[in-house]
């Protein structure tokens, strides 16, 4: 056993990465978009008591499958409906694809490769970032990691029973994908073996995927809700598989195009610091990696993956940075692989390069306040930069110490000691996020109104919808004059909303209470409308009233 990884000290590794992983779970304001619906339509599932159709805002919302919805809703019923049991799916099963990474190379690769593939993939930044923040992202990335690592593992198994084993779990695990972000589960990890099989020149391992009862356990595992949902909502089909699937990729439907170029960045920077180790490896495995007929080669594998995703999602109309995350676990492999096998002169080298690109990134942060718009994002930025600036500072410490002990020949401790900083520098730079969450989340104004806020009263929300104001408050609120993502939804139910201010005020006048929440700019508008109404809360871009 290699003495720099003994048991003992893999255990404290893993005790402290645990520590830095969930201490801040609880400490940020939900913010919105993202997070603010991700925590609410489990919220609303606990309160209806219906965890077939996902609603939003008491609207029909289908836009993704539920089982993120599921596990989020089982952790409030379980622990409380707070800010840390919304982001718990996230934070969990990132961490899980760390260890799935760990074991996985540990099996393919050696012990050694597996613990550097567990600490690149836990401390690449986009990677340990998307851990701590409630999107569906990091749930789908983990599954589909789980299958075609257990595809990996299932190739090297020689004996039926082992290699039937780790199928069906490939199979399980695709379903599990599907159902945590739909098809994308089924169809990227299929599109890639076909790829790998045409470049590697590989029909064998076709034969080799257990169709039958695979494809059993994938339709036991994922066919059940698709049949409950679309029985209880026939139009589901036409919106999620093909509004949702064809139309998302082919079309820029969701407002979300951008450039061929867009990913660039954020690869370089979301692999940080391991970006030049990910390219030494690409291109290692690239040049060393078996070609030959009926050799299952894993590393070309895990080369085709990464590929094929980056382009894949490059070509695609509808993009997001964290579209790339099912890359990262496959290049952390590889990454590991390389790793374990260099000396730690060559690490040095892959590693030093970074070093300006961190202070480059401290003359940045400290200037944060810069970037504001206004006075009062003036104050927030300035508040960030200090945090900002302490992760940097942290992050180009722990840097400065791995590159000493590389430079000692300790390339283990190294890349434990840059591993932990970065991980720690990523989890201090998101908690300092909570200096402008005031913009970016309703807690402030849930907090203020909430005692004079009556469950049974209706709530208006004009020209607008502040994505975690109903979690914070606890209910749902009527939309007056705005759809966005809940057009579907209100399409399907159009007596749950108000098409303009007009019928706002027809409303307001017979209604015995109200409050409605609206940005400045309406307040005019709906006082000539004739609305009497009184202010309890304003700040900068919002104002609630109440019906006098």
């Amino acid at each position: 056993m290699n003495s720099a990884f003994s048991r003992r000290s893999l255990w404290l590794l893993i005790v402290a990465v645990v520590v830095i992983w969930f201490g801040n779970l609880e400490y940020r304001k939900l913010i919105k978009p993202d997070e603010g619906r991700y925590a609410e339509i489990p919220r609303e599932m606990v309160v209806s008591g219906d965890w077939v159709t996902p609603r939003l805002n008491d609207l029909k919302y289908f836009e993704k499958p539920p089982l993120q919805y599921w596990a989020t809703a089982v952790a409030y019923e379980v622990f409380g409906e707070h800010q840390w049991t919304s982001r718990l799916w996230a934070a969990l099963t990132g961490l899980a694809g760390v260890l799935l990474a760990g074991f996985t190379g540990a099996r393919l690769f050696g012990r050694e490769a597996g613990i550097y593939a567990a600490l690149i993939l836990g401390s690449s930044s986009l990677y340990a970032l998307m851990s701590h923040v409630n999107t569906l992202d990091m749930g789908v990335t983990f599954f589909i990691s789980l299958g075609i690592f257990a595809l990996l593992l299932a190739q090297q198994e020689s004996a039926t029973a082992p290699r039937r084993n780790w199928m069906l779990l490939a199979w399980a695990a695709m379903a599990l994908a599907v159902l945590s972000k739909g098809l994308m589960g089924l169809i990227l990890p299929g599109a890639a073996l076909f790829l790998y099989s045409l470049f590697n020149r590989d029909v064998r391992i076709w034969l080799r995927m257990h169709w039958v009862s695979g494809l059993l356990v994938f339709l036991l595992v994922a066919t059940p809700w698709f049949v409950l949902v679309m029985r209880a909502n026939p139009e589901f089909f036409q919106f999620f598989f093909i509004h949702e699937h064809f139309e998302r990729f082919t079309t820029k439907v969701h407002g979300r195009y951008q450039p061929w170029h867009y990913f660039v960045p954020v690869l370089l920077f979301g692999m940080l610091p391991w970006t030049l180790l990910m390219f030494d490896a690409l291109l290692r495995t690239w040049r060393g990696s078996t070609a030959q007929a009926r050799t299952f080669s894993p590393e070309r594998f895990l080369l085709v993956w990464a590929v094929f995703i980056y382009f894949f999602f490059t070509i695609s109309s509808s993009k997001l940075p964290s579209y790339l995350l099912p890359m990262f676990p496959a290049l952390a492999l590889l990454m590991g692989k390389q790793l374990a096998a260099m000396d730690a002169r060559r690490a040095f080298w892959l590693i030093a390069p970074l070093l300006p690109v961190l202070l480059a990134l401290l003359l940045v942060v400290v200037n944060t306040d810069r970037f504001a718009d206004t006075p009062v994002q003036t104050e927030m930025y300035g508040e960030y930069a200090t945090w900002l600036t302490v992760a940097i500072l942290i992050w180009v410490g722990g840097m400065v110490a791995a590159l000493y002990g590389l430079r000692r020949g300790n390339k283990a401790g190294a890349i434990v000691t840059l591993a932990l900083s970065t991980l720690l520098a990523t989890q201090i730079g998101v908690s300092g996020y909570n200096t402008i969450a005031r913009e970016r989340s309703a807690y402030l104004i849930a907090e203020a109104i909430a005692p004079q806020i009556k469950p049974d009263v209706p709530f208006y929300s004009v020209y607008n919808y502040e994505q975690t104001l109903p979690f914070y408050l606890k209910r749902t609120l009527t939309l007056v004059d705005f759809q966005d993502e809940m057009a579907f939804g209100i399409g399907q139910e159009p007596h749950k909303w108000l098409p303009n201010a007009d019928a706002l005020a027809v409303r307001w006048k017979t209604d015995a209470e109200a409050y409605a929440i609206m940005p400045l700019f309406a307040v005019q508008i709906l006082k000539e409308k004739g609305m009497e109404m009184r202010e309890i809360y304003r700040d900068h871009q919002l104002v609630v009233v109440v019906k006098p």
